[in-house]
C-alpha cells in the first residue's frame, strides 16, 4: 500500500466515522487519529476537548483533545488541521508553527489570562483548563506536548521545531503528518520505533559486560551499569513511551512514585549507596551495537529500547530531580539488558517483562495479550457470522483484534478486490478491541467509574475479573458469551449515536454518559424486573437496538448528564468526578420508569440458565476437540522427544509417563482421547515451566 492509498482509507474511514457518529469530519478525524496515536503508545488514552477562540492581543488559540500522564507528568495536546480534500496537499513549516502556537496560546490563556473564567462548567475545554492549573500549581506539570495532526503531507523543508517553555514549563512541538502516519501506522508492525545513541548522551555510552555462551540464538545479553542522570535524561525525552506496556498499566493503575525509592534518592547519605540498595532495572531491545574502547566495551546504539521491570526507578530519579531539584551525579544503577531478535520480539518481550516482574505482585491479567480467553474469543470472531442486519443482502462478522493491528496486517499481502471482500465481510465498524470489550462488559457490570478511569485502568480491571472466573471455569465464555458481548457493543455504539443526536448534548463527556447510561440501564432493569434479564440474544439476532430501549435509554442518557454536571457534584473537574465511584453511587440511585414494551426484550432467568448451560456443554466439547488438534499439530516426534527429556529428569509421575508414551507413538489408528488430551496439555506447561523447549 502506498502513502496516497492509505491517505484515502484513513480519509474514507473518517466520514464513515463522521456519519455513523452523526458527527463533522474534523471531529471524527481527531477521534480516528487519537486512536491510532493510543495504539502506537505516543498517548495512553485522550479526551475530547475542543475549544477555539481568540484571546488577549487577539491571539488565537485551539484545541481538539488532550491526554495527561499522571505517571510521567506530561500533558500531550491535540490541534488539529484537517483539509479532507482528495489529493493531499502540503503543509509548510509557518503553517505548522502557526497550528503549535494555538495549542500553546490556550495554555497561556488559561494560566496568564481569564479564559478558566469564560468557560462553562460543562463545557470539556474547562477541565483541561483546570488540569492544566491545578497541576501546574502543585508541581506536576513537567512537560507539555503539543501535537498538530494533520491530513497534508510535511513539507520536505521541515526538519524540526525548536522547543520553548511557558511558566518555565518546557513545551515540545510534534508533527504528525499523513505521512508519519503511514511510515509508523501502515507499516506491519505498526510500531513508533525508539532508536537512541548513547554516545551522543555522554560521549561513550554505557559500560557493559556481555553474557557470553548462552544456548539460544534468539537473544544476547548484556550486564550495564547507566548513570541516574542518563536514565532521567532518557526518561524526560520519552516520558511512559519508554516503558514496556504491561509495565505502563501496571504502573498506571497501582499507585505513584514509590517512597522508598525517593526516600533514597534524596537523601545524600544513602543516595551513594543507591547502586547496592536498589534492584536495578531490566530492559529488551531489538538491536543493539557495542564498541571497544580503552579495553571497556560500551553499549553505544539501541532500538525499541523497553523497560520491562524498574519502571518505578525509572520515575523516581526522573521526579526527584524535576520536584525535589537534587542532584544524581553520584547516582548508578544496574541494568540487565537484552536483545531480542525483531521477529521473535512480539512473542519473547511480554514473557521476559513477565518472569522479570515475577517478584512483584504483578498478576496473570497484567500480561492478559495472550490469555487463552483472547485466543478463543478471536476464534469465535473468526468463524461466527452475525445476522444480517434490516436490510442487508449478506451476513458479516465482527473481527477482535487479539493482537494490535490485526484488522489490517491481515489485508497486507491481499488484492485489491480481495480487500473489498474482506471490507464487506469484516466492516471497519464492526472492529473491536481488547479494551472495547472490557469497557462494555464494566460498563454493564456496573463499573462506570473503572471505565472513566481510561483505556488502561478499565482493561486491568476487566482483566483481573477475566482471569478469576477463567481459573474457576472457562466454559462460560462460550459462544453465547461471544454473541451477549457483540449485543453489548451494538448497544453501547448506539448510544454513542443517540447522546450525539440529543438536543442537550453540548459536544462533551460522551464517553461519559455512555458508560453510566449503560450501567445504569442494567441497574435499572434489575431492579424492576429481578427475575428476568434483558435478552442480548435478541439484540444479536436484530444486530440493532429495538425502539422500546431506545426509548429508554433517551431518558436515561439525560439524567445521567444532568447528574454528572449538576452543580452538587462533589468535584468540579466533571472528568475527575467521574472517575470516582462516589459518583456511580450517586447514579445508581436515579429512579427511572420503565416502560411495559421493553418487557418484550427481557428472558426469564430460568430460561437464561437452560441457554448458558447448553452452550457450556457445547463449549466442553469443542475443548475436547481443540485439545485433540494441539496435540496432533506438535507431532509424535515433539511428545516423544518430552518423554525421553521429564523421563530422564524424574519430573513425572508413572500415570503422567504412560500419557505422554502413548502421544510419543500416536498414530491416525490410535491416538489420545479429548480427556488424555486435557491432561497433555497440563504436563506440557509443567515442563515447559521446569526448562523444555515451548515448541
Amino acid at each position: 500500500m502506498g502513502m496516497q492509498e492509505y491517505r484515502k482509507e484513513l480519509l474514507e474511514e473518517v466520514k464513515a466515522t463522521a456519519e455513523s457518529d452523526y458527527d463533522g469530519t474534523t471531529s471524527s478525524f481527531v477521534s480516528v487519529v487519537s486512536d491510532l496515536l493510543i495504539n502506537i503508545d505516543i498517548m495512553s488514552d485522550f479526551y475530547s476537548s475542543f475549544c477555539k477562540g481568540e484571546g488577549k492581543r487577539k491571539r488565537k488559540f485551539r484545541i481538539d483533545g488532550y491526554y495527561f500522564d499522571d505517571w510521567d507528568l506530561t500533558l500531550t495536546l491535540l490541534v488539529a488541521d484537517y483539509k479532507g480534500n482528495e489529493e493531499s496537499d502540503v503543509i509548510t513549516k509557518s503553517e505548522a508553527l502557526t497550528g503549535f502556537s494555538r495549542g500553546k496560546n490556550f495554555v497561556d490563556e488559561i494560566l496568564n489570562s481569564n479564559l478558566m473564567k469564560s468557560l462553562e462548567l460543562s463545557h470539556p475545554a474547562y477541565d483541561l483548563g483546570e488540569t492544566i492549573t491545578r497541576n501546574y500549581a502543585n508541581g506536576n506539570l513537567k512537560k507539555i506536548k503539543v501535537i498538530l495532526i494533520t491530513d497534508r503531507v510535511a513539507s520536505e523543508r521541515i526538519d524540526s521545531f525548536d522547543n520553548e517553555q511557558i511558566n518555565g514549563t518546557a513545551i515540545e512541538y510534534h508533527l504528525w503528518d499523513i505521512s508519519r502516519f503511514f511510515r509508523v501506522c501502515g507499516s506491519d508492525d505498526g510500531k513508533n520505533t525508539i532508536e537512541i545513541d548513547f554516545k551522543e548522551l555522554n560521549g561513550m555510552g554505557i559500560p557493559c559486560v556481555e553474557a557470553k555462551g548462552l544456548a539460544s540464538k534468539d537473544y544476547r545479553c548484556f550486564l550495564c551499569v547507566i548513570s541516574g542522570n542518563m536514565l532521567a535524561d532518557l526518561y524526560d525525552k520519552y516520558g511512559s513511551l519508554l516503558l514496556e506496556g504491561n509495565v505502563r498499566a501496571f504502573l498506571s493503575v497501582r499507585g505513584k512514585v514509590n517512597k522508598s525509592i525517593r526516600s533514597t534518592i534524596i537523601n545524600p547519605d544513602k543516595s551513594p549507596l543507591f547502586f547496592a540498595l536498589n534492584n536495578g532495572i531490566a530492559a529488551t531491545v531489538t538491536d543493539v551495537v557495542t564498541e571497544n574502547i580503552d579495553g571497556t566495551t560500551y553499549v553505544t546504539y539501541a532500538k525499541d529500547l523497553q523497560i520491562v521491570n524498574g519502571g518505578q526507578t525509572t520515575a523516581s530519579l526522573s521526579n526527584a530531580r524535576f520536584k525535589d531539584k537534587v542532584g544524581l551525579d553520584s547516582i548508578f544503577v544496574q541494568m540487565k539488558l537484552t536483545e531480542v531478535e525483531p521477529t521473535l520480539a512480539e512473542e519473547l518481550i511480554p514473557q521476559i517483562s513477565k518472569s522479570s516482574n515475577s517478584q512483584n505482585k504483578v498478576s496473570e491479567a497484567d500480561f492478559f495479550s495472550n490469555h487463552p480467553f483472547h485466543i478463543r474469543f478471536e476464534q469465535f470472531s473468526r468463524r461466527i457470522f452475525a445476522p444480517a442486519a434490516e436490510g442487508a443482502q449478506f451476513e458479516t462478522k465482527w473481527f477482535y483484534e487479539r493482537a494490535r493491528g490485526q484488522y489490517n496486517q491481515q489485508q497486507i499481502k491481499m488484492t485489491s478486490s480481495e480487500k473489498r471482500k474482506f471490507g464487506i465481510q469484516n466492516p471497519k465498524n464492526q472492529l473491536v478491541t481488547k479494551t472495547d470489550l472490557a469497557k462494555v462488559w464494566n460498563s454493564w457490570e456496573g463499573y462506570p467509574h473503572i471505565v472513566s478511569k481510561g483505556a488502561q485502568a478499565n482493561f486491568i480491571h476487566y482483566a483481573n475479573m477475566i482471569s478469576s472466573e477463567w481459573d474457576k471455569n472457562d466454559l462460560v465464555y462460550n459462544e453465547i458469551f461471544f454473541q451477549e458481548s457483540i449485543a453489548l457493543m451494538i448497544l453501547f455504539k448506539n448510544t454513542e449515536k443517540l447522546v450525539t443526536d440529543q438536543t442537550w448534548y453540548e459536544k462533551g463527556y460522551r464517553a461519559n454518559i455512555v458508560t453510566y447510561s449503560l450501567a445504569l440501564l442494567a441497574k435499572t432493569l434489575k431492579n424492576n424486573y429481578p427475575k428476568k434479564k434483558l435478552d442480548l440474544l435478541k439484540i444479536w439476532g436484530l444486530q440493532s437496538i429495538p425502539n422500546a430501549l431506545n426509548v429508554e435509554l433517551t431518558k436515561i442518557t439525560k439524567e445521567v448528564f444532568l447528574s454528572i454536571t449538576s452543580s452538587d457534584r462533589e468535584t468540579v473537574n466533571v472528568t475527575q468526578w467521574c472517575k470516582r465511584e462516589k459518583c456511580w453511587h450517586k447514579i445508581e440511585d436515579i429512579k427511572v420508569m420503565i416502560e411495559t414494551d421493553v418487557e418484550t426484550y427481557l428472558i426469564d432467568l430460568k430460561d437464561k440458565k437452560n441457554i448458558i448451560s447448553d452452550a457450556k456443554k457445547e463449549q466442553r466439547i469443542l475443548n475436547g476437540i481443540e485439545a485433540q488438534v494441539f496435540i496432533v499439530n506438535l507431532g509424535q516426534a515433539y511428545w516423544n522427544e518430552m518423554f525421553l527429556w521429564a523421563r530422564e529428569k524424574k519430573l513425572i509421575s508413572q500415570k503422567e509417563a504412560e500419557i505422554l508414551k502413548l502421544a510419543s507413538k500416536m498414530s491416525a489408528q490410535k491416538m489420545p482421547n479429548s480427556y488424555q488430551s486435557k491432561i497433555l496439555q497440563s504436563i506440557r506447561v509443567k515442563l515447559v515451566d521446569e526448562g523444555f523447549r515451548e515448541y
